[in-house]
């Protein structure tokens, strides 16, 4: 599975952007995951929302979807993504979304967050947040016509 140390970078429109490399047969998993299997390199998707911070997972509160490991910083968080995992977990499978409406994907820091009319958005780096937040909805637009296209 791809990690952070596996990035090819790009420089088309996109200048330090990392690429993740495409697995077997050049696909990617929808879910952007560690080399672990963990989504959100382990931070908690339910407490963007109701702390509004990036808060690391516990495994002791861990959840199996859409063939990633989500970890959960309590029972609560754990239960209420379960109860409506769409609700929380990030857009384009936790992949970069600047990327992403860019025809790419890539990896995302998960300090690099913004929520957008109720949904979670991840992003590279901070710098890449800062350039997603100058126009969300152009770049969910060209996001969501991309996606899940770039995974092929």
């Amino acid at each position: 599975m791809p990690n952070r140390r596996n990035v090819l970078f790009i420089g088309i429109g996109l200048a330090g952007i990392a690429v993740m490399p495409g697995l077997a047969f050049g696909q990617q998993l929808e879910i952007y995951t560690t080399s672990e299997g963990v989504a959100i390199n382990g931070y908690d998707p339910v407490a963007y929302f109701l702390a509004g911070d990036s808060v690391a997972g516990s495994r002791d509160f861990s959840l199996d979807w859409r063939g990633a490991k989500w970890l959960f910083s309590s029972q609560e968080n754990r239960d209420l993504f379960e109860a409506g995992p769409e609700d929380y977990a990030p857009q384009y499978g936790g992949y970069c979304a600047f990327a992403v409406a860019y025809g790419s994907t890539a990896s995302t820091d998960p300090a690099a967050w913004s929520i957008h009319k109720g949904k979670l958005y991840l992003n590279f780096s901070l710098g890449v947040r800062e350039r997603w937040r100058q126009d969300p909805d152009k770049f969910i637009e060209l996001a969501d016509a991309n996606w899940p296209g770039v995974l092929e």
